[in-house]
């Protein structure tokens, strides 16, 4: 999706277009005299043409949607690489809100804003419903290959998986679904869409109001199923030392939402099966699981038994609820195409993100419902769609309307290949293979030579080590290189 942005000048500026090719036409039809007079009309002419052009040349792409794309990735790297040596920024345990639990939320606000301006202009829809179609599966392959459990970087060098385990959803399969939505909905709705708002605050509301409607219809079929859905026990099996055994969980409720008994986890159960969900769920870094908490540590002896038992993070009825992170975003890519003013473009965005925000808070300190990433309740919703609203927006003051860019090009970078960032950075395949050519001991790599030796050992701390070693050797070093191929015109499209 890295090109959906480059179309946003396609039709922003149809009239300096329009006013162009008249003044051409005209001047096509007037020449009919001699040459000099012929020669007299094209220079007149030609300096109208001028003096208009240069409103297109400083027609520039909206920058701000490459560099949030880009800042969600180095998030994305910070917290996955880092966020091991730094609990407090990796993914909050259940209830609350970290660094790593703004990253998905992110990711399905600029997807959400990169459909707006990609569909804003759909010449034949049934063309355009086929090319979704094709991205999402080719979505939801890349998911299940890095995510699935059949590659294994960058630690082992191995690679399969046992189909009876397989994890059939993860981050890009729940980017799948939520882009296969909203850009449908959008799609198949372009004969509603308005060319001119009417007058009224909510104009913008109710001109697309099927994309709303059909985030209504995901939130009610998310709050119906939560609270209305009887759990009843479950039971798992896990090898320790060789041995399997089996776990008991008593449930028997409704609207919990708490780790065991919550409808997420049972409709993913039911659904997938439990042998397909990830095994290693952040709940284990709870104080009821670990005394090392909210760091990863050794299970406690009076552990109940959800803690070892396995959870999807990105579930089917979460997922469900992750499409109003989506429809969230398309709202703000359907602001950003009608409203021409810098100032009336952030009065929406900023008065938007503010309401989502309060509204969170409001639902999450009443404990009505709590902000929570593994359920994806709907404060989380409102508090990271706001929050995603509020960086956009800074973003787009600073760097399109201030036109300070130059601080934040290797942001723009990134997100310009931000499909081969998440691959080769994110998801290890690079250092995957750069781990391939070891000396005498697997262990003895080259990645694991430069992470110990050029930055834990020269700083004698581990934490302080691990975290340099993500910002300048994984996301400095993937700036650089994404430049480069940005220099290049290379980009990896879906």
């Amino acid at each position: 999706m890295e090109d959906d942005a480059k179309k946003l000048e396609e039709g922003l500026h149809k009239k300096d277009d329009e006013l162009i090719k008249e003044i051409v036409t005209t001047s096509s039809g007037r020449n009919g005299g001699s040459d000099v007079v012929a020669h007299d009309h094209e220079d007149e002419e030609r300096k109208k043409v001028e003096a208009v052009a240069p409103l297109k040349q400083k027609t520039k792409r909206v920058a701000t949607l490459d560099a949030f794309r880009g800042l969600t990735i180095v998030m994305m790297i910070l917290v996955d690489d880092a966020g091991g040596a730094y609990a407090r920024i990796d993914h909050s345990p259940w209830n609350g809100c970290t660094l790593a639990d703004f990253v998905m939320p992110f990711f399905l606000f600029i997807v959400g804003v990169a459909i707006a301006l990609a569909l804003k202009k759909i010449p034949k829809i049934s063309d355009a419903i086929k090319k979704i179609i094709l991205r999402t599966l080719k979505l939801m392959f890349w998911g299940i290959i890095l995510q699935g459990g059949y590659s294994h970087a960058p630690n082992y060098l191995s690679y399969g998986v046992d189909m009876k385990q397989i994890r059939w959803f993860g981050i890009l399969q729940r980017i799948a679904l939520v882009y296969f939505v909203v850009a449908l909905i959008e799609t198949v709705t372009t004969k509603h869409r308005p060319t001119v708002l009417a007058p009224g605050r909510i104009s913008i509301f109710t001109a697309y109001k099927w994309q709303w409607i059909g985030g209504l219809v995901a939130f009610l079929v998310y709050m119906i199923t939560t609270f209305s859905l009887y759990v009843p026990d479950w039971s798992f099996v896990v090898d320790e030392e060789h041995v399997s055994k089996e776990f008991l969980v008593k449930c028997g409720m409704r609207g919990h939402l708490g780790p065991a008994c919550n409808a997420v986890g049972y409709v993913d159960r039911q659904v997938w099966g439990i042998n397909h969900l990830y095994t290693q769920p952040v709940w284990r870094r709870l104080k009821a699981c670990t005394l090392s908490s909210p760091s990863d540590g050794p299970l406690r002896k009076d552990a109940p038994d959800w803690c070892r038992g396995p959870f999807e993070p990105e579930g089917l009825l979460s997922s469900i609820s992750a499409i109003l992170s989506g429809v969230i975003g398309i709202h703000y890519g359907h602001v950003l195409i009608h409203f021409k003013g810098h100032a009336e473009r952030l009065k929406q965005w900023v008065s938007m993100a503010v309401v989502l925000v309060i509204i969170a808070i409001i639902l999450h300190f009443t404990d009505a419902i709590p902000i929570n990433k593994q359920l994806y309740s709907f404060s989380y919703v409102c508090f990271t769609g706001g929050a995603a609203g509020l960086i956009f927006s800074a973003f787009y003051l600073v760097i399109d309307v201030w036109h300070c860019r130059k601080p934040f090009l290797f942001l723009e970078w990134i997100g310009m290949n931000a499909m081969l960032v998440f691959v080769m950075a994110a998801q290890g395949i690079f250092a995957a293979f750069v781990n391939g050519w070891y000396y005498e001991s697997k262990d003895n790599n080259l990645v694991n030579w430069i992470q110990n030796h050029v930055f834990i050992d020269v700083w004698h701390s581990e934490r302080l080590g691990t975290l340099l070693y993500v910002i300048f050797a994984e996301i400095l070093f993937w700036g650089v290189v994404a430049g480069i191929l940005h220099k290049l015109k290379i980009y990896w499209k879906l």
